[in-house]
């Protein structure tokens, strides 16, 4: 790949030569979303994680990378890094994605096969195909437009994270051990997404998070629920009022000691809006006080994710003699993660009824992130973010979910400017079933991201 050339193509130009790119955007994405690359060897063989390790790796050494390797993190897991020269001055941008992928849930409930890119009115469905993996295709795309228009006009680190969605750290600890190899000037992080679909967003500030298993027992073995039922203490009853304690009669968050009233200041979400976004039943209220942002980016946010009980199906009149739940804490900037675990930790235990006996494990944690938007990386791509969505402005949002690894960086660069875009727009429905991407939105931040690396190139020189 020519990295010879500084000089800013032209905007046209290079938007037709993107264009002409998703073709193959959208069939390299098609061959990353089939490895089913859940990071969790329970759910799926460490093979296909490895297959899609191996696959990032290739595309980067066919695109000229250099020093391409897969790294052995401390959870088990594989990160890819590549290295791509610049000028000789040039500033250095560090660009991130993450190939592996949350489980598809109920398989069923997909209308297309999770792991089968399937176009469907205007959209691709998939899962990863926004979250993250077309992050990855988006970076790809970016670099081979400015290949054709005379080379890259700077230095280029790409890593390509194996365990983001588990929350299990092995790259910030990797980061940390290894602080130069991640070193940069900007940093574009490709696992955000527009506020909606046409709106050009960067996302300034993420929620944190801790995920804790608790687990209580009462008795020795089940019980019949006839002959024992009323007196022998219920566990998954139990557990449920745990479970309640976590939120207040409107749905707010209740965790002792944890501050639950910041507000949101910046870019509002209207509440039918949101409603439309979330797909919320009619009728059904939402939950929590204060404005949609406030609850979203700006206060913590406790969910339930699962829980171990039986399943309605085959269950026998039995008094339960163990349950265990898996709950998350979003945590808002200002709040430290460490500090609300340990608050959490404390709830659960205070609230456990009967004197049961209640044991509570962390099995992750990330902290939250706060950008500086008045540096100079965010003038570079609010003026990129203009040419490729004609006629609006970038706007500055907050995000509910969680990127452990910026705040690492934050504190291991913290001279780096750091901006978070992406694929994840509302209608995208990451996370959940049926999971898509917008070919537009792949298209528009493709070239924001080539203009962005050209107009950062030519303030640095």
């Amino acid at each position: 790949m020519d990295t010879s050339s500084t000089t800013q193509p032209d905007p046209a130009a290079l938007a037709t030569t993107v264009a002409s790119l998703q073709p193959r955007a959208l069939a390299e994405l098609a061959e990353l979303v089939a490895f089913k690359s859940v990071a969790d060897e329970a759910q799926f063989p460490r093979s296909e994680c490895e297959a899609a390790a191996d696959w990032v790796a290739g595309a980067l050494r066919a695109e000229g990378f250099e020093d391409v390797a897969l790294l052995d993190t401390p959870d088990g897991t594989q990160s890819v890094y590549g290295h791509l020269a610049g000028p000789a001055g040039a500033p250095t941008v560090l660009l991130y994605a993450h190939y592996d992928v949350q489980p598809p849930l109920n398989e069923d409930a997909w209308i297309s096969p999770p792991f089968e890119l399937t176009e469907r009115d205007g959209r691709w469905y998939g899962r990863g195909a926004a979250d993250c993996k077309g992050g990855f295709i988006m970076h790809l795309t970016a670099l081979r437009a400015l290949k054709e228009h005379g080379g890259v006009p700077v230095g280029v680190k790409v890593i390509v994270e194996g365990s983001e969605e588990q929350g299990t750290g092995g790259l910030e600890r990797y980061a940390e051990a290894h602080p130069e190899l991640l070193a940069a000037d900007a940093i574009v992080i490709g696992d955000a997404g527009n506020f909606r679909v046409g709106l050009p967003t960067v996302t300034a500030t993420l929620r944190g998070m801790t995920m804790v298993r608790v687990q209580v027992d009462t008795l020795e073995g089940n019980l019949h629920s006839g002959q024992f039922g009323g007196a022998a203490p219920d566990a998954l009853a139990a557990l449920i009022r745990v479970l309640d304690s976590l939120r207040a009669e409107d749905g707010s968050t209740t965790v002792d000691g944890l501050t639950a009233a910041q507000e949101w200041e910046g870019l509002q979400y209207g509440e039918d809006a949101f409603r439309q976004d979330a797909k919320v039943l009619d009728g059904v209220s939402l939950i929590g006080s204060g404005t949609v942002a406030d609850r979203i980016w700006a206060r913590p946010a406790v969910t339930v994710i699962g829980i171990d009980c039986p399943p309605v199906v085959g269950a026998t009149p039995s008094v339960q003699a163990g349950a265990r739940a898996l709950i998350s804490l979003r945590v808002p900037p200002g709040q430290d993660a460490a500090e609300a675990t340990k608050l959490l930790t404390a709830h659960l235990q205070a609230h456990t009824p009967w004197n049961a006996r209640v044991t509570v494990d962390q099995v992750g944690q990330g902290q939250p992130f706060q950008a500086d938007t008045s540096s100079p990386a965010y003038a570079s791509m609010a003026e990129a973010m203009r040419i490729a969505y004609p006629g609006e402005e970038m706007q500055t949002a907050g995000m509910g979910g969680s990127i452990p690894l910026c705040n690492t960086l934050a504190s291991l660069y913290p001279e780096t400017e750091i901006l978070l875009i992406g694929l994840s727009e509302p209608e995208a429905q990451i996370h959940a079933v049926n999971e898509s991407v917008s070919p537009e939105e792949l298209e528009r931040l493709s070239l924001a991201e080539a203009l962005f690396l050209t107009k950062y190139a030519a303030g640095k020189h």
